[in-house]
């Protein structure tokens, strides 16, 4: 059975959670869990750098158009499906951009699969103390309607020990292992 994971999350992630999710990124591509991802800076280029150390082979790369960010994934949202979706989830549709909506239809893909309807068995993310906010809340709000788990590194902002939380957050993965 095959295990993937979003590793998704704010392009202003810091240094020290980026450098975290870059670790997990490695430890979970070690043990052949996917990643699925947006290459977008920051968390996603840390998840997805993480998983290059270990195995170039175990991500999907969903990129809104070609060469976006200058990647060379062929994963390229066109499905018209995903953009119907993101659309029904989106507080605010109606006034996002092309690109933007691009964006967000990217999202449905790293959360479903490229049938958008294998969905990944749990997602890994970072916002600003954990509030849903910018492209990752679209994903956040579709995982949470189709029940999977998500662990938000951004509620790590909320305690005074970032070392408890990391914990907590390995032993959320250890249940995928």
């Amino acid at each position: 059975m095959t295990i993937t994971y979003a590793g998704i999350g704010s392009r202003e992630t810091p240094n020290d959670v980026l450098s975290l999710m870059t670790r997990i990124g490695k430890f979970l591509s070690e043990n052949n869990i996917i990643l699925r991802s947006g290459h977008a800076g920051g968390a996603d280029l840390a998840f997805e750098n993480g998983c290059d150390l270990a195995n170039k082979n175990n991500k999907e790369i969903w990129i809104p158009w070609r060469n976006f960010n200058n990647s060379n994934s062929n994963f390229i949202v066109t499905s018209p499906e995903a953009f119907k979706m993101a659309a029904e989830i989106h507080p605010a549709w109606d006034r996002c951009s092309d690109g933007a909506k691009k964006l967000h239809a990217r999202n449905m893909h790293q959360i479903l699969g490229t049938d958008l309807n294998t969905p990944c068995n749990f997602v890994i993310c970072y916002t600003k103390n954990g509030l849903l906010s910018g492209g990752t809340a679209q994903a956040i709000r579709l995982s949470e309607k189709y029940n999977i788990p998500v662990f938000n590194i951004g509620n790590f902002d909320k305690h005074s020990d970032i070392k408890i939380r990391e914990q907590e957050l390995w032993e959320f993965i250890k249940h995928y292992i």
